[in-house]
């Protein structure tokens, strides 16, 4: 299983970036790719363009590693009130790739953050209505307010300091696992944590 994180942004000190770093990391022992869309930065989408030169390579290099994943981990950066300009042209030129849905048939585990009390919530409400008219598939959402009080309080750090969104985020992922990958992820919930080979000493060894 493979899947693919990236931010909607192309800043440097993404919040949205090192959410969804940490929030991919939750589905090991997949192999993990986080993308930035940096290194996919086109000329801003028009008909013109389009007409002049068709779909720049980048952008068809872009979908072609989209469609190599099971499963796309977002986080959404919001600008006043909607998407970054950045994701949005490339939204836009995805969506001009003859003979495809935008992110293809690859489904997505949606999320976002801010460092105000919405976390982003209007940016993945825009996403919700928009994303499925496009043919893609929503599987859940995730939505972290006060990034700076609630992630990475220590700057060094990538991890979830909030327990209370730490599990609700955790109990999405295992949602995900269980409902759309339970071929690469059984159910272990039946053991309790206990690992039923013996160790050395012939107790059972807790993982």
């Amino acid at each position: 299983m493979k899947v693919i994180a990236f931010a909607g942004s192309t800043s440097s000190q993404s919040i949205n970036k090192r959410l969804v770093t940490y929030a991919s990391s939750l589905f090991v022992p997949a192999e993990i790719q986080v993308i930035d869309l940096n290194d996919f930065e086109v000329s801003i989408y028009s008909s013109d363009k389009e007409t002049e030169s068709g779909v720049p390579n980048k952008i068809l290099e872009l979908a072609e590693l989209l469609d190599t994943a099971n499963l796309i981990v977002l986080s959404l950066a919001e600008h006043n009130g909607s998407y970054s300009a950045a994701f949005k042209n490339t939204y836009d030129w995805l969506s001009r790739v003859p003979d495809r849905k935008v992110f293809g048939k690859t489904p997505i585990f949606l999320l976002a953050t801010s460092p105000g009390g919405r976390g982003g919530a209007s940016v993945i409400e825009a996403a919700q209505g928009r994303m499925p008219r496009d043919g893609s598939e929503i599987l859940d959402t995730f939505s972290l307010p006060a990034f700076y009080e609630n992630f990475g309080k220590d700057v060094m750090s990538d991890e979830m300091d909030s327990p209370t969104y730490g599990i609700e985020l955790r109990e999405k992922v295992t949602k995900i696992k269980q409902k759309h990958f339970e071929s690469f992820y059984p159910d272990t919930s039946g053991t309790c944590g206990i690992d039923i080979s013996k160790d050395d000493a012939g107790d059972a060894v807790e993982y």
